[in-house]
């Protein structure tokens, strides 16, 4: 299970220069007008993890297979969106399909081009985007609690749970705060998820900034980077038309540029890392002669839902799974050395999947 984020934010900020530098594709315009991507790119990237390299060359892999991460490049809101201005609607529709929101900032000067708000400052265009977003969220849920109210007068059970957590979610956005930051009860989380909020889902902020500043920001970004830490949200520093160029290297040419620059890792590898952690994801690995596989799944899920994402079989007809901590299969050599030092463990239906553990499940349909 990968996950699937919306690239938004104001026109002309990056947006589609840094869709096009993640996916190494061209399938998105990035030129200087509002709206020059009308509808939204998909693109799939692969996840950069030197662990599955390392356990493909124990394990003798014919080949290796990454866990992948879905980005949507979102035309660009504006003012009054909520309401239809500029494509409003059907963007507003399209952040809807995605698990979290990757808002880009602009964090540079740059007389050449526009700015369709006249001045710049990302804190603003973050209030922009995100009222627009709060705006829409509150017209659904007054439509929604209206009629769940008439529901609700007839002691119907599932429309007062409902109304529970629309209430919750109202309450936040008339007070000017999107629905996430609502204090949901232990154990209902994922249905207030499945209210489908715009403002529910987590941000994780991108400050592109100008080549210069692509090591240690600006003064532009640090105004982000607070913004974010007091909010709980995730944020990072890229420069979009670095990534750009560093799409169009090979791995050394990559890593001799970036040298240069005085970045240790590029940016798609950093905003990956923010993902999983405002996402709360994981990775497990399945290793053998064949293939070795990285499995992305959410922290806490157990063995059974974690065979599942494989095969929905494996999850149905599971019966343990024969677990290696990475570290452990590093050190011993692969699944035989591990068994023999007593690292491999068979593990049952209550067990935990942990982050990098190499895992063989066993089932019978």
């Amino acid at each position: 299970m990968g996950f699937r984020c919306g690239i938004v934010g104001l026109p002309n900020v990056g947006k589609s220069t840094l869709f096009n530098a993640l996916t190494k594709t061209a399938a998105a315009q990035a030129a200087n007008f509002p709206f020059c991507t009308i509808e939204p790119n998909i693109g799939d990237v692969a996840v950069p993890d030197t662990r599955l390299v390392a356990l493909a060359a124990i394990a003798q892999s014919t080949q290796t297979i990454p866990t992948r991460l879905s980005f949507v490049d979102i035309a660009g809101l504006v003012r009054g969106a909520s309401k239809g201005e500029g494509l409003g609607n059907q963007f507003l529709a399209n952040i809807r399909e995605v698990d979290a929101l990757v808002h880009v900032l602009r964090c540079f000067e740059d007389d050449d081009i526009t700015h369709v708000e006249g001045a710049i400052d990302p804190l603003a265009d973050a209030e922009t985007v995100e009222t627009e977003l709060m705006l829409a969220d509150l017209e659904s849920l007054e439509k929604r609690e209206t009629s769940l109210r008439k529901k609700a007068t007839t002691k119907d059970k599932a429309a007062l749970a409902e109304l529970e957590l629309v209430d919750l979610a109202l309450g936040e956005l008339k007070e000017g705060r999107p629905a996430r930051y609502a204090d949901i009860p232990k154990g209902r989380e994922l249905e207030y998820k499945n209210l489908n909020l715009l403002t529910e889902k987590p941000v994780l902020y991108v400050c592109n900034v100008e080549e210069e500043s692509a090591a240690s920001g600006n003064s532009l970004s640090a105004k982000v980077m607070e913004r974010a830490k007091g909010e709980g949200s995730e944020a990072v520093i890229i420069a979009a038309r670095i990534e750009e160029e560093l799409a169009q290297l090979n791995d050394d040419e990559r890593t001799e540029y970036l040298l240069a620059l005085g970045l240790e890792t590029a940016g798609l590898d950093r905003l990956i890392h923010s993902g999983y952690a405002l996402l709360d994801l994981i990775t497990y690995f399945t290793a053998g002669p064949k293939e070795t596989r990285a499995w992305t799944v959410k922290n806490g899920t157990r063995a059974p839902q974690a065979a599942g994402v494989i095969h929905t079989d494996f999850e149905r007809g599971f019966i343990r799974a024969e677990t290696t901590a990475y570290a452990d299969y590093i050190a011993n050599q692969g699944e035989q050395g591990a068994r023999d030092a007593g690292q491999l463990r068979q593990e049952g239906k209550e067990y935990i999947v942990q982050d990098g553990d190499v895992m063989l499940f066993r089932f019978n349909v």
